[in-house]
């Protein structure tokens, strides 16, 4: 069982990097915009980071498109998916985005980008045109096209925030947001969307939102058993990896110090929690956490099986982005592109 992601600080690992790599707890590795130069440094930063594992590890990044891309210079730039929903062809530049996405990660050792945000653009300050839309049913009409731009190209799909984050203000990073609409409202459109997408087995993982629903129950949704086993497992019938939104956020700060929230969360059910921008607590988890929950051992082989890029098949996977699908997608996208500007 390999429950913690973290991060490394640049382009390529450093000496101590390589050992908390080591750990038999380090199981992924988060990269941010400070770990992409262009796009042959990337290739070797996550093969370095693959030998340096003693374990299968996950390598994901927040390849979203819009203002959230890490990854930039070399790389095709994809449009926030707020702005597709303008497009005659919506449906076809969301599977675009979708394919594109999986194939540049894919062929340069990232395994998965957390994508597709399910959220509705409602008021949250975080959210906007991360979002597809303010309407639920476009929301899922283009979700379920990204993914299947996703799932074609071999990337697993990662639905966030969930139950929803969009329509509460308060930006989760810097704020303890509290959503105190009724549960009815929240289960009928929020996580309709998310209810939806588990019951066509669309997604793969799925990111918990650091939000309150009062309504429902007075923790984050990512660190609360009802949110996380009552409802998402046993009600929605979710049967993948469920990774936790980073956990220095401010909203993650009640929980207390880091070691005690990664094990609330993962005690309420989270199978992988990120530590992010926070090395020397990373580290100071990896060496205290001790004993994990039992339903680590069941979820921790689906988390390996989203590791699509493995040290044999780096090449095949960068063969993909010589591919006629991956060649019209792209294009497809910079037209769209021109066309916005």
């Amino acid at each position: 069982m390999h429950p913690i992601m973290l991060d490394v600080a640049g382009h390529e690992l450093t000496a101590q990097e390589r050992e908390v790599l080591g750990h038999p707890l380090t199981g992924g590795v988060i990269l941010f915009a400070r770990n992409y130069q262009e796009p042959a440094q990337l290739r070797h930063l996550t093969s370095q980071i693959k030998q340096a594992s003693s374990n299968p590890i996950l390598i994901a990044v927040d390849q979203e498109g819009g203002r959230v891309q890490r990854l930039q210079d070399g790389m095709t730039t994809i449009p926030a998916m707020g702005l597709i929903q303008q497009a005659q062809d919506s449906a076809q530049l969301a599977n675009d985005c979708g394919i594109v996405i999986a194939s540049e990660c894919l062929a340069h050792g990232v395994d998965v980008s957390f994508a597709p945000v399910l959220d509705i653009n409602g008021c949250s300050e975080v959210i906007g045109d991360r979002s597809f839309s303010d309407n639920p049913d476009t929301v899922i009409a283009l979700a379920e096209a990204f993914i299947a731009g996703l799932t074609h190209t071999g990337m697993a799909a990662i639905g966030k925030h969930f139950p929803g984050h969009g329509n509460v203000q308060a930006d989760s990073h810097i704020a303890m947001p509290v959503d105190t609409r009724s549960a009815e409202d929240i289960f009928a459109h929020d996580m309709a969307i998310f209810a939806y997408l588990i019951k066509q087995e669309r997604l793969q993982g799925m990111m918990p939102a650091h939000v309150i629903y009062p309504e429902i129950d007075t923790q984050p949704a990512g660190f609360s058993t009802v949110w996380l086993q009552n409802i998402l497992r046993e009600q929605l019938g979710f049967t993948g990896v469920i990774f936790s939104d980073d956990l220095s956020m401010h909203a993650a700060t009640q929980a207390g110090d880091m070691l005690s929230r990664v094990q609330h969360a993962l005690h309420a059910g989270v199978d992988m929690a990120l530590i992010c921008n926070a090395p020397d607590e990373a580290i100071s988890v990896l060496d205290n956490l001790g004993h994990q929950p039992a339903h680590m051992a069941e979820y921790s082989a689906k988390a390996q099986r989203l590791i699509q890029v493995n040290r044999e098949h780096i090449q095949a996977h960068h063969n993909k982005l010589q591919s006629a699908i991956y060649k019209a997608a792209q294009t497809r996208l910079l037209d769209f592109n021109i066309r916005r500007t």
